[in-house]
């Protein structure tokens, strides 16, 4: 007769099983969505070691009174960091925070968003815009930098919305460039972000608006070539993509060249306003974008994903594929 295991041995048994269930091998791909909830309008940035995004809560639009941020060492693991900006910190907005852009400098970070939908022809509507915080870290808090909107009136039919702020490397300078109601405008950003720089002559928001613009402009260099993206079609519909269009300066002109990047009804639908990255030191490029889930109507329930984007040997942008393995590991180094 074998005799009995002791309590002992059935205890450190008991744990080697529990472990050895808890233990579960890496993901190979970040997958997409790449986080959970509904979000939309990612940002994507790089600050040190880490990328960082930062999307629209998508929720109506009085749900929207904040806005979290992601970090990851490396494209498949993120880290939540919840309510880095909230209406708390912004007096002037109520509601519909929108579609953050960030960027670094002198050590702070400042977040650009959109707030309040803001419609002048409806006198009940207090005003809204685009505004600006600043924080010292990544994660927040922010607070509101300057008590109002850095813009906050209706410039060459563009709604005050959709914030990009594009760095260019060619002069150092930073722009901000934005619009919804298919009207996008460029400005010369201040040192300290606080306003606007007229240009040469005299003109403070220049329409670059190229063919089939709806919203959600991105800009970025490329072996010297500016190239300016864009969303086309609605958001809650499946329709909703991005196009783009390349030029010698982030002043145009922009002559579009087609779609890169739209649903696949066998994947996702409504794949669009989106970001790019670069990894430092490399041609690899990633694009994040949200899309709605197959058979999902609510307008509002869209995901972030993301994929690579490559370009063809005369610089053009190659259709983007969807997926929902998404992409493997890219540590920064």
């Amino acid at each position: 007769m074998k005799p009995f295991p002791t309590l002992l041995a059935l205890g450190l048994l008991a744990g080697a099983g529990a472990a050895h269930a808890q233990r579960k091998p890496a993901p190979a791909t970040s997958g997409n969505p790449i986080f959970p909830g509904w979000y939309a309008d990612p940002e994507v940035a790089i600050f040190g070691k880490e990328y960082w995004i930062y999307p629209t809560y998508s929720a109506p639009y009085n749900q929207q009174v904040y806005l979290d941020a992601f970090s990851s060492p490396d494209l498949v693991h993120w880290t939540k960091h919840p309510r880095v900006l909230d209406t708390a910190a912004v007096k002037w907005a109520h509601r519909a925070m929108w579609a953050p852009a960030i960027v670094t400098k002198g050590g702070k970070y400042y977040l650009f968003f959109g707030a309040n939908d803001y419609h002048p022809e409806k006198l009940n509507e207090p005003p809204g815009g685009i505004g600006v915080a600043v924080a010292d870290n990544p994660a927040g808090p922010f607070k509101d930098l300057l008590g109002k909107p850095l813009v906050g009136t209706i410039e060459n039919g563009a709604q005050p919305i959709d914030q990009f702020v594009f760095h260019d490397p060619k002069d150092g300078q930073y722009y901000l460039v934005y619009g919804g109601w298919q009207h996008c405008n460029i400005a010369h950003l201040t040192d300290d972000f606080t306003g606007f720089v007229p240009f040469a002559d005299g003109v403070t928001f220049k329409s670059i608006t190229p063919d089939k613009y709806v919203e959600g402009p991105l800009m970025f260099r490329r072996q010297g070539k500016v190239y300016f993206m864009w969303s086309e079609g609605g958001w809650t519909g499946p329709d909703y993509s991005v196009a783009y269009a390349i030029g010698d300066s982030p002043f145009g002109p922009f002559e579009r060249v087609g779609k890169i990047l739209q649903q696949d009804p066998q994947v996702g639908t409504g794949a669009g306003h989106h970001s790019v990255i670069n990894v430092p030191g490399t041609d690899r490029w990633y694009i994040v974008y949200h899309r709605h889930p197959l058979g999902d109507k609510d307008g509002n329930h869209r995901q972030v994903c993301i994929e690579e984007m490559h370009f063809d040997k005369n610089g053009r942008i190659e259709p983007v594929k969807l997926t929902t393995t998404g992409v493997a590991a890219q540590p920064l180094k």
